[in-house]
């Protein structure tokens, strides 16, 4: 049964996908279990599977029995399993969240979006482990598909917003497509380890550096990476709670891991860190993408700072994290490379955990603006304390796991004299302490009048389902600091040569 455990993992939830779309619309109370317990098996089975290849080595899997690069491959060493825990970890916790919001703010239509969720599971788990580079392409597409659809189901403005995603992201998924083929012309196969192996002969043509910059541009689309990021606050903005709160953690993470993937996989770090393709004589590409990145993480802040709504205030610090993840990447050193590694671990549990709390805070007041946050730390004691605690991680404040992804950036960006970038991250953490801080001081001194509720706020938390993942999360973020050392030495210190 092990050696087919990838397989299961990925059709677990794709047959309770087929299941909550049969049996959810005669039904809505079994939506809540065929949507658990197929998203905890492939969560526990994942763990299992990360153990396994740090004691017993990477292997590859070949589905149907088709040889690459003829069949489908997939790769399982100790990134890929551990973007793979991190998927679906996430999404398991986050669906105790979604499925209160989503039955409030979708009545009738729940089983249409929790067919969408756990196909866009579906895709995100096999986006982390796939080894083909056009199996990438249709598993992007697949992901992106379902989320425009999930978008689109809430009342008003979403329908608007998703067109607006569905426009960039496929501007996006055609930057990548182009990059692919050029790679299929010049090599004859889109097998990741095949193009590995046949880079060196086409390395420095003009047409692979034209096939990498269309692949990089699609994969920043994706991301949201500034300044294409357009798309991200209102595609966010608008969709339903119970998409946000799983879509939000992981979507750009995994764009993230897969820029990572792809530059050390297939296009090659020596050559991707180095040439400046003929445009520049100044500057190379990488100084370029760290002061983009730099740029993005203030002034990504500065927006956050400026908005009146919770929700609104945490989509642009996403934007934010994205220049940290990025920046780290192209900082083209160890320590950078581990802290951007590091971060997308912990920016998807502290991104899990502040969208948690924003959902709970929506479910029991009705709003996420600021005026309705008042009094929350008296009347949602739980929520609020498990918000600090984010907050504080965000700012990187120690034991919580922001401060030593961010430790090892600043590192590494010292390493690499990029003191911009370390200025950016500096600075970024600054603003953080500001903004989280006001949202403190409204929700702890600026309570309502007495004996007036004020608008929709009730005297007492969201359900449970909502408040006791929000209270694991916020508990990860103090576990995943803790054992920032082992996750580093037993995990990412292994990937890394691995990757290379």
């Amino acid at each position: 049964m092990t050696n087919n455990l990838p397989l299961y993992i990925l059709a677990a939830p794709l047959l309770a996908a087929f299941a909550v779309s049969v049996f959810g619309r005669l039904n809505s109370r079994v939506i809540a279990p065929l949507v658990l317990l197929p998203l905890g098996g492939s969560a526990f089975a994942s763990f299992f599977l990360l153990l396994q290849v740090l004691q017993s080595g990477s292997f590859r899997y070949v589905v149907g029995n088709w040889e690459a690069p003829y069949g489908i491959e997939l790769l399982f060493d100790p990134l890929s399993c551990l973007m793979l825990f991190l998927v679906t970890g996430v999404s398991f916790i986050a669906s105790f969240s979604a499925l209160p919001s989503t039955f409030r703010e979708l009545p009738g239509r729940e089983s249409l979006f929790f067919t969408l969720y756990l196909i866009m599971v579906v895709g995100l788990c096999g986006l982390v482990i796939t080894a083909d580079a056009f199996n990438l392409y249709v598993l992007l597409e697949i992901t992106s598909i379902s989320t425009y659809g999930m978008i689109a189901m809430g009342k008003g403005r979403p329908p608007l917003a998703s067109f607006n995603y569905i426009i960039l992201g496929s501007v996006g998924a055609c930057f990548y497509l182009l990059g692919v083929g050029y790679l299929y012309i010049l090599t004859g196969t889109l097998n990741m380890a095949d193009l590995a192996r046949l880079v060196p002969e086409i390395a420095g043509t003009a047409a692979y550096a034209t096939a990498f910059g269309f692949v990089l541009v699609g994969l920043w689309i994706k991301m949201a990476f500034f300044p294409l990021h357009n798309w991200l606050p209102r595609a966010y903005w608008h969709a339903p709670a119970g998409m946000t709160v799983m879509v939000a953690p992981l979507m750009t993470k995994v764009s993230v891991y897969l820029m990572v993937r792809l530059i050390y996989a297939v296009f090659q770090p020596d050559w991707v860190f180095q040439p400046d393709f003929g445009l520049m004589t100044q500057l190379s590409v990488r100084e370029v993408v760290l002061w983009i990145a730099s740029i993005g993480i203030v002034v990504a802040s500065i927006v956050a700072y400026s908005q009146r709504d919770l929700r609104r205030m945490l989509v642009y610090l996403i934007v934010a994290e994205v220049g940290y993840m990025v920046g780290g990447v192209w900082l083209a050193n160890d320590l950078g490379l581990t802290g951007a590694l590091l971060h997308i671990v912990n920016d998807a549990l502290m991104t899990l955990c502040l969208f948690l709390a924003c959902s709970a805070i929506w479910y029991a007041v009705g709003s996420t603006s600021f005026d309705s946050l008042q009094g929350l730390y008296r009347r949602m004691p739980l929520t609020m304390a498990a918000f600090t605690l984010t907050g504080f991680s965000m700012m990187g404040v120690p034991p919580t796991c922001g401060f030593f992804s961010k430790w090892y950036l600043i590192l590494g960006g010292l390493d690499a004299g990029h003191y911009q970038f370390v200025g950016a991250l500096v600075a970024s953490s600054l603003i953080n302490a500001i903004l989280f801080f006001r949202v403190f001081e409204i929700a702890y001194f600026k309570a309502p009048e007495e004996g007036e509720d004020g608008p929709g706020l009730p005297r007492q938390e969201a359900p449970m389902m909502m408040t006791v993942p929000l209270v694991l999360a916020a508990a990860l973020l103090l576990v995943a600091g803790f054992g920032a050392g082992t996750l580093v030495s037993r995990v990412i210190g292994v990937a890394i040569p691995e990757l290379m």
